[in-house]
C-alpha cells in the first residue's frame, strides 16, 4: 500500500520527521488502506482538539501513537493473548526505543495507545493520553462531532475517507481479536464480540467474585 504524502489538513500539520516516516511506513506495510484512513483522521482530530482546548502536547509522539494504536489489530503485531491495546502499546515502544526515546516519553506513548479505549481513565491523564483519547472517540462514535466545522470536516474526509466506516469497523476491530475474546473481559470490546459471535457468553466479574476459592 502506498499513499500520497499530505503535509497538511485543516491546519494541522503532519509530523514529517525521521521517526514520524519510519513509523508511517510500519503503518503501511503492516495495517491496511482502512487502518491508515482511521490513523490519520485520529491524528489531526486529537490535534484539533488541541488546540480547541489550548493543551501543550507532543505532535510527533502524538502523531507516533496514532499510527501505532489499532497495529496490534494487524498480524505482524498480535499476540496470542494480550489486549490489541498493549500490543500497540509495546511495538511502539520497541520502536521508539531504537531512536534513544527517553524513559518517560517511551512510558507516554505506552500509555496514549494502551489506553486509547479506556473510558473514564484516558480522559484524565496528561495531554496526548486525553487527546488520542478523544480523537479516537470523534472518529468512532462522533463524540465531539459539532466542534468540527464542515469545512475542516470535508477536508479530512476528502484526504483520509472513511469508505463504509461504520459497517467495516467493527469486523475490523474483531478481527484482531476474534482469536483472543477472553482479553475483552472488563473494556468495551466485549460488545463488539457479542455483535460479532452469536450467544457470546462474557466473563462476568460478579462470577469471579462468587467464584473464587475463598470459602466465606
Amino acid at each position: 500500500m502506498s499513499v500520497n504524502k499530505v503535509k497538511s489538513i485543516a491546519g494541522i500539520t503532519i509530523p514529517d520527521s525521521t521517526i514520524a516516516n519510519h513509523a508511517t511506513e510500519l503503518l503501511l506495510e503492516h495495517g491496511t488502506e482502512f487502518i491508515y484512513n482511521h490513523s490519520l483522521r485520529v491524528f489531526i482530530f486529537s490535534s484539533l482538539n488541541g488546540e480547541r482546548r489550548q493543551l501543550k502536547y507532543d505532535p510527533e509522539l502524538l502523531y507516533v501513537s496514532s499510527i501505532f494504536h489499532d497495529l496490534g489489530l494487524t498480524p505482524h503485531y498480535s499476540s496470542p493473548d494480550k489486549r490489541f491495546e498493549v500490543d500497540g502499546a509495546n511495538a511502539a515502544r520497541e520502536f521508539l526505543k531504537s531512536y534513544g526515546l527517553p524513559k518517560d516519553q517511551l512510558q507516554l506513548v505506552w500509555d496514549t495507545i494502551a489506553l486509547h479505549t479506556t473510558i473514564g481513565v484516558a480522559e484524565h491523564k496528561e495531554p496526548e493520553v486525553a487527546l488520542m483519547y478523544s480523537g479516537v472517540g470523534l472518529d468512532v462514535m462522533g463524540e465531539g462531532y459539532e466542534n468540527l466545522s464542515d469545512a475542516n470536516r470535508e477536508e479530512i474526509i476528502t484526504a483520509f475517507p472513511r469508505n463504509d466506516f461504520k459497517k467495516k469497523i467493527i469486523p475490523t476491530f474483531f478481527g484482531g481479536f476474534e482469536h483472543k475474546t477472553e482479553t475483552t473481559f472488563g473494556n468495551i470490546k466485549a460488545d463488539v464480540c457479542a455483535y460479532m459471535i452469536p450467544n457470546f457468553h462474557r466473563k462476568n466479574f460478579c462470577d469471579c467474585i462468587l467464584h473464587s476459592p475463598w470459602k466465606e
